[in-house]
C-alpha cells in the first residue's frame, strides 16, 4: 500500500511558478510510475504529467509541455511537479497518483492504484 500525500499549492499570479510535492509513505515508490493529474469542478480529472520507473521517462500533455516539469528524489520518496509560466486555465485541484511501472506510460485515471487527496493551485490573470 502507498500513501501519498500533496502539497505546495496555493495562489499565484499569471506567469509565476509554483513547485508542487507528492511525498510517498507506507512503502517506497520503487517500480512505481507517478502521474500528475488535475481537475476543475464538473470537469473530468486531466492527465498533466507522468515520470516513468524505468529510464525516467516523462509524457506530458500537450497543454503543459514546455512549461511543467516532473522530477523524483527517491531518496526521499518524493516526486515534484515544477509549473512554470502559469495560467489562468491551469487553476485545477493537482493530484499525484502511482501505478506500477509498465512499458508504456498511462495517461487515464483509471489506470493508476494510489491517490493523494489534492492540493489546490489557483492562478491569477
Amino acid at each position: 500500500q502507498v500513501q501519498l500525500a500533496e502539497s505546495g499549492g496555493g495562489l499565484v499570479q499569471a506567469g509565476g511558478s509554483l513547485r508542487l510535492s507528492c511525498a510517498a509513505s507506507g512503502r517506497s515508490f520503487g517500480g512505481y510510475d507517478m502521474g500528475w493529474f488535475r481537475q476543475v469542478p464538473g470537469k473530468e480529472r486531466e492527465f498533466v504529467a507522468v515520470l516513468g520507473w524505468i529510464n525516467g521517462a516523462t509524457r506530458y500533455a500537450v497543454n503543459v509541455k514546455g512549461r511543467f516539469t516532473t522530477s523524483r528524489d527517491n531518496a526521499k520518496n518524493t516526486v515534484y511537479l515544477q509549473m512554470n509560466s502559469l495560467k489562468p486555465e491551469d487553476t485545477a485541484v493537482y493530484y499525484c497518483a502511482a501505478c506500477r511501472t509498465q512499458n508504456v506510460l498511462r495517461t487515464r485515471p483509471s489506470e493508476y492504484d494510489y491517490w493523494g487527496q489534492g492540493t489546490q493551485v489557483t492562478v491569477s490573470s
